[in-house]
C-alpha cells in the first residue's frame, strides 16, 4: 500500500476540447472507443496501490459521476479504499477565472484534512499516460525534495502542447520555474500537471495561494515556491498525450491505432480499468472492409472503415465509408455516406447527409444526439 492518497484534478480555463465539453468534462470524454480519459489517471493510482482517491469535478458532473460510480471497476479495495467525488462551488461560473483548482481544494479542505496518508499524488484528468506512482513516491522520498513534478521531454513543442506548461530545469533536474509553452522552441520539458508532496505542504500551498490571488492555480503557487523550496523534476517514459483542445483529442485517438504507439501505453501487467459493457462481439457482414482501425464491441459493420476509431454499439451501413475519423459510441452511419476526418459524438445519426469531409489538420465535428 502506498503512503499517499490521490487527487485527480480538473482542467483549467486554457483547456477546451471544442463543443464536446458542452456535454461533459474532459475526463468523461470517450477515448479509443471503450475508455474515458479519466480512466487512465485513476487506473495509474489503483495499480500503484493508492486506495483513497479524490476526484474533483468542475462542471457538467452527470456523465462523469455516472461513469465513476462507486469506483469498484477500478479495482479499488472495497473495504479500505474509497473513490471520493468532490465538486467545485461555482455552479454559475463554469469558465470563470475564480473557478480554479485551488478554489476547489479550499472548498473541500475538510475532506483533505481528514485523509490519514502523509503524502499526496496529484494527477490531471485530461492527460493520457501510464506511470507507477508508488515508484515516483519512493523517488520523491529518497531525494529529500519538497515537491516532485513529472515531465515529458518532446521535440515538437512548436506545433503541439501549446496549452501546457513547461519545466525550466537545471543540470541536477531541479525546477527553476514553470512557464507556458509559447511554441517558440521545439525541445521542451512538458509538465504533466502531476505533483508529489507531503499533505501538510500541499495544504499550506493551497492556503498561501488563495491569500495571494483568487486567480492563482496550484501551478502558479508551485512556480512561485521554486525559489524557496526544493522542487525537482522526474522524467516520464512511454506514450504521452495531453487532451487540451479538439485537435489534440483527435490526434491522440488516431495515434494509438499504430501498434508501435499502443504497446508503449498498454501493458497486460498494468491494466487500464473502465466501466464494463456487456454486449455481443462486433458483427462484420459480407462485403465489409476494415483496415488499420480500432473497433469496439457491439458494432454492426456492413461498409468500409479505414484508419478510424469506432466506439461501442456503432452501426456502419452498406456502402458507407468512414476514414480518418473518431466515432463515439452509439453512432449510426447511413447507407452510402462518406465520412472523412470527423469526430462524431455519441448517439449521432448521419442518415440523410451523404458526404462529410474535412482536412485531418482541421477535423470536423458532429454534435451529440444530432441527426444529419
Amino acid at each position: 500500500m502506498a503512503q499517499a492518497f490521490g487527487i485527480v484534478s480538473f482542467a483549467g480555463n486554457n483547456i477546451r476540447v471544442g463543443e464536446m465539453q458542452n456535454y461533459r468534462p474532459v475526463g468523461a470524454v470517450s477515448f479509443l472507443g471503450r475508455y474515458r480519459v479519466i480512466d487512465f489517471p485513476i487506473s495509474n493510482m489503483s495499480n500503484s496501490e493508492i486506495e483513497h482517491i479524490q476526484v474533483y469535478v468542475r462542471r457538467k458532473p452527470r456523465s462523469l459521476t455516472e461513469h465513476l460510480g462507486t469506483g469498484r471497476h477500478y479495482n479499488i479495495n472495497s473495504k479500505s479504499g474509497r473513490l471520493h467525488i468532490l465538486y467545485s462551488n461555482f455552479e454559475n461560473a463554469e469558465w470563470s477565472v475564480y473557478n480554479n483548482d485551488l478554489a476547489a481544494y479550499e472548498e473541500n479542505m475538510e475532506c483533505i484534512e481528514a485523509v490519514k496518508y502523509p503524502y499526496v499524488v496529484i494527477a490531471p484528468s485530461y492527460m493520457i499516460y501510464t506511470q507507477n506512482y508508488d515508484e515516483l513516491l519512493k523517488t520523491h522520498i529518497e531525494s529529500g525534495a519538497d515537491i516532485t513534478l513529472l515531465y515529458h521531454s518532446v521535440d515538437n513543442a512548436k506545433e503541439y502542447y501549446l496549452n501546457c506548461s513547461t519545466l525550466n530545469l537545471n543540470k541536477q533536474k531541479g525546477v527553476l520555474s514553470l512557464e507556458p509553452n509559447h511554441g517558440n522552441a521545439k525541445n521542451r520539458n512538458i509538465f504533466m500537471d502531476t505533483y508529489v508532496m507531503r499533505k501538510d505542504l500541499f495544504m499550506e500551498l493551497v492556503k498561501k495561494g488563495r491569500k495571494i490571488s483568487s486567480m492563482f492555480t496550484l501551478n502558479d503557487i508551485v512556480n512561485m515556491a521554486c525559489s524557496e523550496l526544493d522542487v525537482r523534476g522526474v522524467s516520464h517514459r512511454g506514450f504521452f498525450a495531453s487532451i487540451t483542445d479538439f485537435k489534440s483529442y483527435y490526434n491522440a485517438n488516431l495515434s494509438l491505432i499504430d501498434m508501435k504507439n499502443a504497446v508503449t501505453l498498454f501493458d497486460k501487467n498494468w491494466p487500464i480499468y473502465t466501466r464494463t459493457n456487456d454486449s455481443c462481439p462486433t458483427k462484420y457482414y459480407e462485403g465489409a472492409s476494415v483496415k488499420k482501425s480500432v473497433i469496439s464491441n457491439g458494432c454492426l459493420i456492413e461498409g468500409t472503415v479505414e484508419n478510424s476509431v469506432i466506439g461501442r454499439g456503432c452501426v456502419i451501413k452498406k456502402g458507407a465509408v468512414v476514414k480518418d475519423s473518431v466515432i463515439l459510441p452509439g453512432v449510426v452511419i447511413g447507407e452510402d455516406a462518406r465520412i472523412e476526418a470527423q469526430v462524431v459524438d455519441k448517439s449521432a445519426r448521419i442518415v440523410h447527409a451523404k458526404e462529410l469531409i474535412a482536412d485531418p489538420e482541421k477535423p470536423g465535428y458532429v454534435r451529440r444526439n444530432d441527426t444529419l
